[in-house]
């Protein structure tokens, strides 16, 4: 069994698990707002982290950016029972395995503006920083780990393949811990990138609706202490796919998202009736939502919650699955035993040419603690995961 021990959360809802998770219950997201800067020309909606982060400039050259930084909140807040995972099994029995798709490109925008204007990049700047494996090493020289440390990028699966690599190792007797999770921070070649698709809202995202017009972009860090030490919440299965079907479109068949879902199913022993709730990947994206709908209809029907969280946190990219998986850890916890579910924030203009799906509203409750949560993820390229958290 893989237990998911401890969580270091920060994202647009909050600095800490305990905040994410009130605000969640309210519906209400303080990091998501309209900023300048990250698209040329427009303000955009995107969900910033808004705490003070932690000081890394005496780091060597290479890992020093935001995202590292973001990293270090995360796993700041779990650092004591880290350390004593690190202290019994030792420093090669414990894993860090990550999600990113970021890493430090923002560190390298400021650079290359530097050297447009003054004609050589700063003296500051490495180009290590944008190397996407310098999250992993970061977090495990921060450590001082020795055992297999690297990052997973398969842009917004990223972090949900991390959970389940870590689950392998585990599994197969290399390490006896994982440090897992995903992190991604904002910058304006996400932001732009996504416009160049005509794929970003302006406005809050609008996920299922039939006014939705593209994703928010989001930053966060989640990041978990996987072990085989019994705690509230397991992984309890999970399933991927690879569509091979286009570059930035979903297979409108859903074929390969619902392969992973069916095989995450399995591997938890559950039938679709055991889902309590599911965690849209919901990007509020014409194709993607269109897709998505299909397949839960498909396997779920039309009576299994659902909802997208993506209008509180924006898209985090390489940091979506473990943020999504981290909420749905706090959905799980003992304390929930009225069984609160995340309420989608939208304009509730259901989309009639989607079949019918039981979107969760406010202050919507099951009337018993939740069992098992599913959790999508659909990346470019066809990547898919789905994941699914059980209480124990």
């Amino acid at each position: 069994m893989a237990y998911l021990n401890q969580l270091g959360l920060l994202c647009a809802l909050g600095n800490s698990p305990d905040e994410v998770a009130t605000n969640l219950a309210r519906g209400e997201s303080p990091g998501m707002r309209k900023r300048p800067g990250y698209l040329a020309g427009r303000e955009v909606v995107v969900g910033e982290v808004l705490a003070t982060l932690p000081d890394i400039s005496a780091v060597r050259r290479p890992l020093r950016s935001r995202n590292n930084a973001l990293a270090l909140a995360a796993l700041t807040q779990i650092r004591p029972a880290v350390d004593a995972a690190l202290a019994r099994y030792g420093a090669s029995r414990m894993a860090v395995i990550l999600g990113t798709s970021t890493s430090g490109i923002a560190e390298g925008e400021a650079a290359m503006r530097h050297r447009v204007a003054a004609g050589e990049f700063p003296a500051g700047f490495d180009y290590g920083q944008q190397e996407l494996g310098s999250l992993a090493q970061f977090v495990a020289e921060t450590l001082g780990v020795s055992g297999p440390a690297y990052v997973i990028s398969t842009a917004c699966s990223s972090s949900a393949r991390a959970l389940m690599s870590a689950a392998r190792l585990l599994r197969a007797g290399v390490v006896d811990a994982v440090l897992c999770g995903g992190v991604d921070t904002l910058c304006a070649f996400t932001v732009s990138g996504f416009a160049a698709l005509e794929s970003v809202s302006a406005e809050a995202c609008n996920p299922l609706s039939a006014n939705r017009c593209g994703i928010n972009i989001g930053e966060g860090a989640a990041l978990f202490l996987m072990t085989r030490e019994p705690s509230a919440v397991r992984l309890a299965g999970w399933g991927e796919s690879s569509d091979a079907h286009h570059m930035s479109a979903p297979d409108p068949s859903g074929r390969g998202a619902e392969i992973a879902i069916r095989e995450a199913l399995a591997r938890a022993g559950l039938t679709p009736a055991e889902i309590d709730y599911i965690n849209l990947h919901g990007t509020a994206t014409r194709h993607n939502d269109a897709m998505e709908s299909a397949v839960v209809a498909r396997i779920f029907g039309e009576h299994t919650p659902v909802s997208s969280t993506k209008p509180l946190t924006g898209h985090t990219l390489g940091a979506a699955g473990a943020v999504e998986a981290a909420l749905a850890w706090l959905m799980l916890q003992p304390g929930n035993a009225a069984g609160w579910l995340p309420a989608q924030r939208w304009d509730g203009q259901y989309d009639p040419q989607l079949p019918p799906l039981d979107v969760v509203g406010m202050n919507r409750q099951l009337g018993h603690a939740p069992r098992h949560v599913l959790s999508n993820s659909f990346a470019f390229g066809g990547s898919n995961a789905a994941l699914i958290l059980g209480a124990c």
